[in-house]
């Protein structure tokens, strides 16, 4: 049986290989395309990660319990460093990237960076539960929203701001951002997300556990 000290060094491995691989096709330009094509390559960068996170987790008991077994409180601080969402707010300033998609993705970015270490130190645990998973719910609708509004923008706003796209995210070092860091944390707040669906039924056994002990 794998351990949780096993899983770790090999979660930490796959987590460094990906950051290697999602850097490299940046470098070699495997994401740029013409700015009247979908951005596939882009968007497969995004799902690929999820669904294999996903079918392993589904497929294999032992990682399922190593990965409900994190903790859910430093998982959400995680995301404090989405207040760096204020760059593209620069870059929305200086009109490298389009306003219809820098302002939502990064104001969106800003609050839930802003909020990650309160949520984590004041919602992260079952008296909280409902208020912990609206939060996580509302993290993933910004990062989905971004990925959305960074596919389709030139297509909502064919009118704007002659000469600006979202090809510079395309590019290093800002392609990391839905190369690798969306994806991550996508799957972050569907940890935490899992994690906090279990807590009444976990509270309610630890009841029925000490209910049952003798009493001295």
């Amino acid at each position: 049986m794998t351990t949780k000290a096993n899983y770790g060094r090999v979660l930490g491995g796959l987590i460094a290989l990906w950051f290697v691989a999602a850097l490299t096709a940046s470098a070699l330009h495997v994401f740029s395309r013409h700015p009247e094509r979908p951005p596939l390559a882009m968007l497969a960068a995004v799902v690929t990660p999820i669904g294999i996170f996903t079918a392993w987790y589904l497929r294999s008991r032992s990682f399922q319990e190593y990965v409900l077994s994190l903790n859910p409180r430093t998982l959400t601080i995680v995301h404090s460093w989405r207040l760096a969402g204020f760059v593209f707010l620069v870059l929305s300033t200086y009109r490298i990237l389009p306003e219809i998609f820098a302002l939502p993705a990064g104001w969106g970015d800003i609050a839930i960076g802003a909020t990650a270490v309160p949520v984590a130190m004041w919602l992260a645990r079952p008296g909280h539960k409902a208020s912990f998973i609206v939060w996580q719910v509302l993290g993933v609708t910004d990062l989905v929203a971004a990925i959305s509004l960074g596919a389709t923008a030139r297509f909502i706003d064919p009118q704007g701001v002659a000469g600006i796209s979202t090809a510079p995210m395309t590019l290093l070092p800002l392609s990391l951002i839905p190369n690798f860091a969306v994806p991550l944390l996508l799957i972050l707040h569907g940890i935490c997300i899992a994690q906090a669906r279990r807590w009444k039924s976990e509270e309610r056994e630890v009841r029925a556990d000490m209910e049952r002990l003798p009493a001295i």
